[in-house]
């Protein structure tokens, strides 16, 4: 299909220095928990970008020397030329399918906690690294400055012999440059100090080095948070932000400006979750770059839509549409638009699960986009798959997430599938979780999948059914069965606190309420407590929710902090600033007890630390022994919504496995479970399983995955390295 001419801008070529992007798509620096310890991973991730038409296309921050490592959250480095290898494996990768490779060289300055390497870091002035307690760094010296610009040219030698086309210097998320500029971190006077030219120096400095490593060969780029939201405290972009630009420019050190904003030390304004920031937030302030700049601008924004992108062009906002999240959502999003199958992008839904398994150190996922670091240990492409083995169909019963996705994978593989829902619409519990404050772009995980159904056209979509039976399903004539019938939420209280019910809690009593029950519309009275020992977005987004509906709301849980998993997705700050505004209350690090019912719900509260668990009976272990302590508290609320756990609908599951001596009869191999109706998980996982059931129905045994290739570090030399030897490191 030809390309729409309304987004030819897009193919436009654009000089960098001395390298030509062939068009406007740009993957700016982005982690993806691999770092070089997983070249393979790294590489073929990358790889598939590039096949799928971004020209540009950057590893993460990438260390420069042991003395700024940052174990915990794995990033990259090119201390040696061990990284050397590992990283031009991955520009050649690249390079196959005519993109750029770029390196985000960077040195982290206060924000090191080097609790790998145990060096201990130079930094704008001595402070702590904020996430880790007793993580100190020391204030630089000029002399301890002249040799990280020395570290940064060693660095850029490295990256060119690796293959790197662009030299980026890290200058966001709180990295050293920005250290240095920032008059928050910057209290220091002399030759590295005080006024602007003696903040901007070093940064200015490193750019000079590498240029001189490039020696015309490599385009040099920088990345500056533009603002620090700090007000007058920080950098400001009505202030030294564009003024930075405009010096710099002025001294012709820089080939390609990459720009955002961030906050002091964070990334949460940056990679905003769309709970509360929607496409190109940082419009406001990066649009002013371009007046300045005299080379190209990049800039982010959760790009998806290629109209949109076209308008950002047009308006002089970037010259590149920079993209992170949304390269990994659909990694062949620039080919989709030139092809002229716009409407076929899987959309970066800004949940931000990405980020949270990198912040867990691990490699990352992707709601959308199951393939996401599966490309080289599972051997699977997003827009490939391996065609049927077999004449089987298949019926999937539940069309969630899980559902949705198995279906889908079996229809590209070309399998013969009918997918059966219970409701009239489909997407399972993603219908009523899209309804929550902030959450509608999650939709898109529902609304991608059903349009690539129809376009498919060989899976029958069955809506409306009620809930299928166990002879329903011996009799519909298939040969295997996916379940993927979801989970629901415990109406008794149990959850991970405990694994028996909460004496006096009943979802079936008119003071109880679950979240499928809020949803369907069961009556919520005006004083209203939110119990959550689940810790992610449920709980608060009801809380919110019902806030919203002129509720008081007291939200009960058992961790130290609200929704303490939000942290990772970095809406966590946000979160609580707005429980704050909406007058929601928090107790924290309290659970409940008993529920005693009468005209109002009263419900007996212990402190977690203080008391601990307490005795009561197990109807299934009998007594257990769980801490004695006092109760610390009673309330009494009108009505209270339960976000303890939950269960896996399985049942369907376990009547199908009580009758498996009919199902040769009925022609049945195997009955196998997908999605949270196996284990309630996040949506992310849940899509995975069904995309990996999909794949591999036809194996052995499709409940029990595939082996992977596990990549670990291996030495080919004749003898092991001796003391010294690595000279980067001394």
């Amino acid at each position: 299909m030809p390309r729409d001419p309304r987004h030819d801008p897009l193919f436009v070529p654009i000089a960098i220095g001395p390298k030509i992007l062939k068009n406007r798509f740009f993957q700016v620096p982005q982690c993806t928990g691999a770092g070089v310890e997983r070249p393979g991973a790294n590489a073929m991730h990358r790889e598939v970008k590039a096949e799928g038409g971004w020209a540009g296309i950057c590893t993460e921050a990438c260390m420069i020397h042991p003395e700024t490592d940052q174990p915990v959250a794995i990033v990259s480095s090119l201390f040696d030329e061990g990284d050397v290898i590992n990283h031009r494996h991955m520009v050649d990768s690249v390079h196959k399918w005519d993109a750029l490779a770029g390196v985000e060289l960077c040195h982290a300055g206060g924000l090191s906690n080097n609790l790998g390497s145990r060096y201990v870091s130079p930094a704008a002035h001595q402070f702590a690294t904020p996430w880790i307690p007793q993580v100190n760094t020391y204030e630089a010296e000029d002399s301890d400055l002249a040799r990280i610009v020395v570290m940064f040219e060693e660095a850029a030698k490295r990256a060119i012999d690796a293959g790197f086309d662009i030299l980026y210097l890290h200058g966001t998320h709180g990295a050293l440059p920005m250290q240095m500029l920032s008059r928050y971190h910057n209290r220091r006077q002399g030759r590295y100090g005080g006024d602007f030219a003696g903040r901007a120096r070093l940064w200015v400095e490193i750019l000079e080095a590498l240029r001189r490593a490039g020696g015309g060969q490599c385009a040099v780029a920088t990345r500056i948070s533009i603002d620090q939201l700090s007000g007058s405290a920080g950098l400001e972009a009505t202030d030294d932000g564009i003024r930075f630009v405009d010096y710099v420019t002025g001294l012709g050190l820089v080939d390609l400006w990459d720009v955002n904003i961030s906050s002091l030390e964070e990334w949460g304004e940056d990679a905003g979750p769309s709970r509360f920031y929607k496409s190109n937030h940082q419009a406001p302030w990066t649009r002013e770059v371009k007046r300045v700049a005299k080379v190209p601008v990049v800039g982010v924004g959760r790009f998806t839509d290629p109209d949109e992108m076209v308008r950002v062009l047009r308006s002089g906002q970037y010259d590149i549409i920079g993209c992170a999240r949304p390269s990994i959502a659909d990694p062949w999003l620039p080919r989709k638009v030139d092809e002229g199958r716009a409407d076929e992008i899987a959309e970066c839904i800004g949940c931000n699960q990405c980020i949270a398994r990198f912040e867990y150190g691990v490699p990352i996922v992707c709601t959308q986009n199951p393939t996401a670091l599966e490309e080289y240990r599972r051997g699977w492409h997003p827009e490939r798959f391996a065609p049927r083995s077999g004449d089987e169909e298949i019926l999937i019963v539940g069309a969630g997430p899980a559902g949705l996705e198995c279906a889908r994978v079996l229809g590209r593989r070309g399998y013969s599938a009918h997918l059966i829902e219970a409701e009239p619409e489909l997407g399972g519990h993603l219908r009523n979780i899209a309804t929550l404050p902030g959450l509608a772009e999650w939709f898109r995980v529902v609304s991608y999948r059903e349009a690539e159904l129809r376009r498919l056209g060989s899976i029958e979509v069955l809506r409306g059914t009620g809930r299928a039976t166990t002879q329903e399903v011996l009799d519909f004539g298939c040969a295997k069965v996916v379940l993927a019938t979801g989970a629901k939420w415990n109406g008794d209280g149990r959850g991970p606190a405990c694994p028996d019910p909460i004496p006096g809690i009943d979802a079936g009593l008119p003071g109880f309420v679950t979240p499928e029950q809020l949803f369907a519309g069961k009556e919520v009275a005006d004083s209203v407590a939110v119990l959550d020992s689940d810790g992610y977005f449920m709980g608060v987004s009801l809380a919110e929710l019902l806030a919203n509906r002129g509720k008081k709301v007291t939200l009960v849980t058992l961790f130290d902090r609200v929704a303490p998993y939000t942290d990772f997705t970095l809406e966590g700050p946000n979160l609580r600033r707005m429980l704050r505004e909406k007058g929601i209350v928090s107790r924290v690090g309290i659970w409940v007890e008993r529920a005693e019912s009468g005209s109002r719900t009263v419900l007996q509260l212990y402190d977690v630390y203080r008391d601990g668990w307490k005795r009561t009976d197990s109807p299934s272990l009998g007594a257990l022994p769980r801490r004695a302590g006092k109760e610390t508290d009673s309330l009494a609320f009108d009505t209270v919504v339960l976000c303890t756990g939950r269960h896996s609908d399985n049942s369907l599951y376990r009547d199908l496995a009580a009758r498996k001596a009919e199902w040769t009869e009925k022609g049945i191999i195997g009955v196998y479970r997908a999605g949270d109706c196996l284990a309630p998980r996040y949506i992310a996982d849940a899509v995975f399983d069904g995309h990996r059931m999909g794949r591999e129905i036809d194996s052995a045994d499709p409940q029990r995955p595939h082996a992977i290739i596990r990549e670990r570090p291996l030495w080919g030399g004749e003898t092991w390295p001796k003391l010294n030897d690595p000279v980067s490191l001394r």
